[in-house]
């Protein structure tokens, strides 16, 4: 009984700390931008843009971009968040701006991903996946 209280106390002590490493990692992203900047040529090369992630005033990922090594933009993805914090909408665009790919997800109760609806850019439903978590 004493072994199983001790792993329960543990186990609750454990959950709290990455709780609040999550949380501090959040906070210390709020209205963040980090740009990621590169070298071709074995770290010698010229230093280029390769990729931009913006958070938003609650830490959370609004944007990525990522760039070729001439400056231009590969593709973008922007993400909407649900009232429990959780993506509810990935859009990417192409080189053009121009939307490629939309995903929208729906949580189960315990905030794990219950499904995944993929749709092209003029809306039309192209496929759902479904989340199966075993233990």
């Amino acid at each position: 009984m004493k072994k199983l209280l001790l792993l329960c106390s543990l186990l609750a002590l454990s959950f709290g700390v990455a709780s609040a490493q999550a949380s501090s990692k959040q906070e210390s992203r709020k209205n963040l931008t980090i740009k990621e900047w590169k070298r071709g040529n074995a770290g010698k090369g010229t230093r280029y843009l390769d990729h931009v992630t913006k958070y938003d005033a609650n830490g959370r990922k609004i944007e990525e971009i990522e760039y070729n090594s001439s400056g231009q933009m590969i593709d973008r993805c922007t993400y909407t968040y649900n009232e429990n914090g959780k993506v509810k909408q990935e859009v990417v665009y192409d080189e053009r701006n121009k939307p490629v790919r939309i995903r929208k997800f729906e949580y189960n109760s315990d905030g794990t991903k219950h499904k995944q609806y993929n749709y092209s850019p003029d809306g039309k439903l192209l496929s759902v996946k479904e989340f199966e978590y075993i233990r």
